[in-house]
């Protein structure tokens, strides 16, 4: 099996699951390490004739990192490509089941029940938490409604407030999310690279939250330790 992944979170759970099968991954697919395939551009500006010139017999995307033209023409060269949807936490768990069945794998791997586990034991919050979630600035651009890392952070007791926005991906001012009054800023380190010196001086007078975004909003081998490590950050900030 010959596999080009064009989703970084499910690159790395098919390289841990099946070394060798993946032969090509985009510049954004950090994990493994030491993961040596070709790499054939970004999720959203992909090498297609790169990608066709690898000869795979499946390339994985999602609907939300890849563009439907380009896997259109993929398709239309001949190429097989398996469309995931992550909208939640649990539909995480199936779609990784139905990639790593796609790609070949002869059972289910032990790190996929331990991480579905982490979550299934999970204890009830002992108290709610409203948070704003930017996701980039200039422009500002936060978490709005149905997303995988808004439901992540639910399920730790954090909820976002533009979670019933009618985009998924809204616009704000910094004004607009001052005015929110939200109990805590949510600022990951992707896909823009919030840091101490980058982000929490916006938001003065506000509990910061610095997290890693491949624990939130990656859905792989990561979604074992993200309860353990967001939860870690969410409580450093409160305090």
């Amino acid at each position: 099996m010959r596999v080009v992944s064009l989703v970084p979170s499910l690159t790395e759970a098919i390289a841990l699951t099946l070394p060798g099968v993946v032969v090509g991954a985009t510049d954004w697919c950090s994990h493994p390490p030491a993961l040596d395939v070709t790499r054939v551009g970004g999720t959203k500006n992909p090498k297609l004739d790169q990608i066709i010139t690898l000869a795979p017999d499946l390339v994985i995307a999602n609907e939300e990192e890849n563009r439907a033209p380009d896997l259109t023409a993929l398709r239309e060269a001949g190429v097989e490509v398996l469309v995931t949807e992550v909208r939640d936490v649990p539909q995480a768990f199936r779609e990784l089941a139905r990639v790593l069945d796609a790609c070949g794998a002869p059972s289910r791997p032990r790190w996929l029940d331990e991480a579905e586990e982490a979550w299934a034991q999970l204890p009830e919050p002992e108290r709610r938490m409203t948070a704003v979630v930017p996701i980039w600035r200039r422009p500002w651009m936060v978490l709005g409604r149905d997303t995988f890392a808004g439901d992540v952070l639910s399920r730790l007791g954090v909820d976002h407030l533009y979670a019933t926005h009618a985009e998924r991906y809204p616009r704000a001012t910094i004004d607009e999310l001052r005015a929110a009054e939200p109990d805590l800023v949510v600022l990951p380190d992707e896909p823009y690279r919030f840091t101490a010196d980058d982000g929490p001086e916006a938001f003065t007078g506000l509990p910061c939250a610095l997290v890693s975004g491949r624990h939130l909003t990656w859905y792989g081998p990561s979604l074992g330790e993200a309860p353990r490590v967001l939860g870690a950050a969410l409580r450093a900030a409160r305090r």
